[in-house]
């Protein structure tokens, strides 16, 4: 599998990234097959996080025989800094590691959380403080919804934080305002040396009723193979993105791996041809 440098990390991570997030409510049996085939496909970027459900305890049997051969990451949800140093120690003991590589302050969907965790006694004093001690490697941000790449170019200009995870896909580009924010971040991460994950690279557009769901992702994914692969492409065309996140549903990610073995470099009339058909679908997170 194709990998690309991190930032100035320097890992050369694969392009696809394992989302656990699929992990959270399946067996120990369906998360080592899947942990298994994301090995075997060359993936070796795992990305987990404390309100995953069981995620990180169904990783930790693995970590014995596979830690020093992927790139681990977690996050923490919690805004102040005692909270968030109680989530990395219990993250480490789930894993059952004694450091990962990147924790990420997760979920930071708007600049009123970004103070939180910013401010004194915020979130991002326990990653330092956790970084100092070497529990931590890295320090990165993730975060949701349409302002998502304007609070975390924000976030860039208060810390140096080594990576963002961010919202990408056609849909979302295809709005002529997300498109300048997202240009902008990844300006600014480029002239940081940082790294650019994404997610919601399969995301159609939000569920349409409780009953429709069939899938353990909060929004309605592209499943038809054709769009899968259109998808994943459309995502790796963007050269400033390090890797994309794989969906919360174990199911999808061999379509994801598939669509990337298929993928093809998609220039400016093909990115635009497929954002033509943005308007048959919607953003996960409701009205652009």
């Amino acid at each position: 599998m194709e990998t690309r440098r991190l930032g100035r990390i320097g890992h050369m991570s694969s392009v696809i990234i394992f989302g656990a997030a699929s992990l959270g409510n399946v067996t120990q049996d369906e998360a080592d097959q899947s942990i298994q085939f994301a090995l075997d496909s060359g993936i070796n970027h795992f990305d987990t996080a404390a309100s995953y459900g069981d995620a990180e305890l169904r990783m930790g049997p693995w970590m014995p025989k596979i830690r020093s051969q992927i790139f681990l990451a977690t996050k923490t949800g919690d805004r102040n800094r005692d909270d968030a140093a109680r989530s990395i120690e219990r993250s480490l003991e789930r894993l059952r590691v004694d450091h990962v590589d990147l924790l990420q302050l997760h979920a930071i969907t708007s600049f009123e959380e970004l103070d939180q965790v910013t401010a004194k006694g915020g979130a991002l004093e326990a990653a330092v403080a956790a970084q100092e001690q070497g529990l931590v490697k890295n320090i990165g941000i993730t975060g949701h919804g349409h302002i998502a790449p304007r609070v975390h170019l924000d976030a860039l200009r208060r810390h140096p934080f080594a990576t963002v995870l961010t919202p990408l896909n056609f849909i979302l580009y295809n709005d002529p305002t997300y498109r300048e924010s997202f240009d902008a971040l990844a300006s600014e991460i480029k002239r940081q040396d940082a790294a650019l994950m994404t997610i919601k690279t399969v995301a159609r557009g939000p569920w349409s009723s409780p009953e429709a769901k069939r899938y353990d992702t909060w929004y309605e994914p592209f499943d038809e193979q054709a769009y899968v692969d259109k998808c994943v492409s459309f995502v790796l065309s963007h050269e400033e993105v390090t890797g994309l996140a794989s969906a919360g549903d174990v199911r999808l990610l061999p379509k994801i791996v598939e669509a990337y073995e298929r993928k093809t470099k998609m220039g400016i009339p093909e990115q635009e041809a497929l954002m033509a058909t943005a308007g048959q679908f919607a953003s996960p997170f409701g009205a652009l």
